[in-house]
């Protein structure tokens, strides 16, 4: 057996291949309050996930992917994506982001608060310099 095992570890490989990807957006709504949407998406198993950093918490909260929805417009008009994503706090939905965008355009961004059921909108700020190492760079004075 002790012979059989540097020829296996020759012909399995040692480690296994799953591409994720992951994108983050910053986001900021008219009541000053700001977010890093951070997603990640695993190909094989088709799961959708990430997480909400508010610029003033110290720690992320959970999303997952609940909904997609894809719609046909016009003709010549790209494709509306609306995305509906579940935040997770100690194992219970507690609100939901739901994202609408057009191509690389960004058209809503709303959270309704499960408890009172109060809405809050945001919009993309494509002027904030993001990274997926230290999340979005808002200005000092932005905080």
């Amino acid at each position: 057996m002790k012979k059989l095992l540097p020829l296996l570890m020759v012909f399995l490989p040692l480690t296994a291949h799953s591409e994720v990807t992951s994108e983050s957006y910053c986001f900021e709504g008219t009541n000053s309050i700001k977010f890093e949407f951070r997603t990640y998406y695993d190909h094989d198993s088709n799961w959708s996930g990430g997480f909400v950093k508010y610029v003033k918490s110290k720690t992320p909260i959970s999303i997952v992917l609940t909904d997609h929805q894809e719609e046909i417009l016009a003709p010549d008009a790209p494709t509306q994506n609306a995305s509906t994503w579940s935040e997770i706090v100690d194992g219970k939905v507690t609100g939901t982001y739901e994202w609408v965008t057009q191509a690389a355009m960004s058209v809503s961004m709303v959270y309704t608060k499960k408890s009172n059921g109060k809405e809050y909108s945001f919009l993309l700020n494509p002027n904030v310099d993001v990274s997926l190492d230290g999340g979005c760079k808002w200005e000092q004075g932005d905080q």
